[in-house]
């Protein structure tokens, strides 16, 4: 069964940093077009950034310059570092990939960026 692992999150200042992981198991095919997106009750889950396997990413306006998306293929890991956060930040963030015929999410970690 593929699961999407997700640790890192937690409680930090403004200005703070934060690294996320996401590491994919149990699956025997690629797992592409990887990306973290974000939560609040207040909202629809958003697009935060996205690493296609061609390399290219994308990342919402509101994170570019502060966060970064990137991989380590040896522990099939994704990452999500933030920087400079924000209390606008605050939100579940989950993590996201697909086979080529199905696509999973993670279960979510909760960060919350206060004084």
């Amino acid at each position: 069964q593929v699961q999407l692992v997700e640790s890192g999150g937690g409680l930090v200042q403004p200005g703070g940093s934060l690294r996320l992981s996401c590491t994919v198991s149990g699956s025997i095919m690629r797992i592409s077009d990887m990306a973290w997106y974000r939560q609040t009750p207040e909202n629809q889950r958003a697009l935060v950034a996205k690493f296609t396997r061609d390399g290219n990413t994308t990342y919402a306006d509101s994170v570019k310059g502060r966060f970064t998306i990137s991989r380590d293929n040896a522990k099939n890991t994704v990452y999500l570092q933030m920087n400079s956060l924000k209390p606008e930040d605050t939100a579940v963030y989950y993590c996201y990939g697909r086979s080529p015929v199905q696509f999973y999410w993670g279960q979510g970690t909760q960060v919350t960026v206060s004084s």
